[in-house]
């Protein structure tokens, strides 16, 4: 297969959700289908659990949550699928944030009967902002909900998409018959036996055809020709190309714990999902079939198998070929590294890969030559841009807890900071380290991980700071930066990257701070250069 072939036979994307709407579960049934799995591990059965599959970190395993994003790939009749599957939990959101980056299209999985959450808002307004394109797929059929249309509307109102239905539910919860897929023209039936890896389906492009009413009861038949007539009349035609501008989105119903509705979603996602996009470089505009290669990190996980205290860095590929043992440049480093061992991912399997194509992400082994946002590329000085941190919403001072520990507890806060976990602030009064969080479920991961992976305890005290603010001098040598610093000498940090970062106890010092120093700018996301 040649370059241009392996391009167009990538789909790269990632499934956005409130928690507990599904997310991981559908995630596994796209393994399934794709043969990747044999079987499904029960998320959340009980004290005697299977961890999911893509859920490996220990933590992860003990409280149900997702808390880090994960990497999959597999093979789908002749397609490469590569899956993020990010955290749906709010004090994760900046990992998700990240990931929305590498990622090419998008599958959001709404909750039959909780319906829109406020996670799932923010994240699609991320991705409406980036027109990233979105399939929209609402999960737990098989559970009492809200009505299919009254759902469609909701996700028009508070998601502000343009929906059109690509499939629809034969009644729901107890009356679940089945769907009918709008986009194949047939009837999948539900059997609700998840341990089914497809169900039964029969094709019916006619729906005034009495063999519906044999299969599915004269009356749930005639309620179904309606809702269809309906959803023709009411929604727009799907339009391939107004779905890959992200200005219309199909939906897809189904039920992701009983291999429902999941096979018909996949089909349709490897015929219509986009092929790896474009990227914006500070410097140009980088075309994924451009033979010279370029990358960029956009996360990095520690101690993936605490054995071996590996880190790898992971590389989404934008243009070129990807090969092991080829020198490439870390722009940021200025140097040649190369890479013997860049692993391709099945969850907890890694597999050595000899060359990776754009679209596809890597795992590079990583001494600690990168950082969130690096730029690898073949020779060219290029910078992604679109990987911010942003000013965290939680912070506290950290403390070592044992002093025998403290190399350790230094060698963990460095690792797990440039992981993006949290950030780190440290105070130039006094040296002393503060964390900064999106949320506060974060500092129970950050001592969970300090203590089991790097044998280091710490303690916490709370810090009253309301913003962190990344600080852009007019000048930075006239006397007003000058007196900026003196007077709030005790309120300013330097971030991991040696920024100068101003933390405001609170809205009125932020506000009155900007008034008394107008040359002077207070950015709540460090990319501001």
């Amino acid at each position: 297969m040649n370059f241009t072939q392996e391009i167009a036979r990538r789909r790269t994307f990632g499934i956005i959700s409130h928690p507990d709407a599904g997310k991981t579960t559908l995630t596994e049934k796209l393994l399934l289908f794709g043969g990747a799995i044999q079987e499904a591990g029960a998320v959340k059965s009980n004290k005697i659990k299977k961890g999911a599959t893509s859920d490996f970190m220990e933590i992860e395993r003990q409280r149900g949550i997702s808390v880090a994003t994960s990497v999959l790939a597999f093979e789908y009749e002749g397609t490469k699928i590569n899956i993020l599957d990010t955290p749906g939990h709010k004090d994760f959101a900046e990992d998700t944030f990240r990931t929305l980056t590498a990622v090419d299209s998008v599958i959001v999985v709404i909750d039959v009967a909780k319906g829109v959450e406020e996670q799932t808002e923010k994240l699609v307004e991320v991705c409406r902002m980036r027109n990233i394109p979105m399939i929209v797929f609402i999960n737990k059929l098989d559970r009492e909900g809200k009505d299919a249309f009254d759902l469609l509307d909701e996700v028009e109102q508070k998601l502000n998409l343009r929906v059109t239905p690509l499939s629809f539910p034969i009644g729901m919860g107890y009356d679940f018959k089945g769907i009918y897929n709008l986009w194949e023209k047939n009837v999948n039936l539900f059997s609700g036996d998840s341990r089914k890896n497809i169900e039964e389906t029969i094709e019916i492009s006619d729906l005034s055809n009495k063999s519906l009413d044999e299969l599915i009861g004269t009356e749930t038949a005639d309620q179904l020709r309606e809702n269809i007539e309906l959803v023709q009349g009411i929604y727009p035609e799907f339009n391939q190309q107004e779905y890959l501008d992200g200005t219309l989105q199909p939906v897809f119903f189904g039920s992701a714990l009983n291999n429902f509705g999941v096979r018909e979603l996949l089909d349709c996602f490897v015929k219509i999902a986009p092929t790896p996009r474009p990227k914006q470089s500070a410097e140009r505009v980088i075309q994924p079939d451009e033979k010279d290669f370029s990358g960029f990190v956009f996360k990095i996980h520690a101690n993936m198998d605490p054995k071996h205290r590996d880190r790898l860095a992971f590389i989404k590929i934008v243009s070129g070929k990807f090969e092991r043992n080829v020198p490439y440049l870390h722009v940021r480093h200025d140097k040649k590294l190369k890479f013997s061992s860049p692993n391709a991912f099945f969850a907890e399997k890694k597999q050595i890969v000899d060359t990776s194509y754009p679209g596809d992400i890597v795992g590079l082994h990583d001494t600690g030559n990168f950082k969130i946002g690096d730029t690898l590329t073949q020779g060219e000085a290029i910078h992604f841009k679109g990987i911010p941190s942003f000013s965290p919403e939680h912070f506290r001072y950290i403390n070592n807890a044992d002093p025998m520990k403290s190399k350790q507890l230094n060698k963990g806060i460095d690792q797990l900071m440039d992981e993006g976990v949290a950030q780190l602030f440290t105070l130039e009064l006094n040296g002393r380290k503060v964390i900064g969080t999106v949320g506060a479920l974060q500092y129970e991961v950050i001592q969970y991980r300090l203590e089991h992976e790097y044998g280091a305890k710490c303690t916490y005290e709370n810090l009253n700071v309301h913003k962190a603010c990344w600080i852009e001098p007019e000048n930075p040598k006239s006397e007003e930066f000058k007196d900026f610093k003196r007077v709030k000498n005790k309120f300013l940090a330097k971030d991991k990257k040696g920024q100068l970062v101003f933390l405001a106890d609170s809205p009125f010092t932020l506000q009155m701070t900007q008034q008394k120093y107008p040359s002077i700018k207070f950015h709540l996301t460090s990319e501001y250069k």
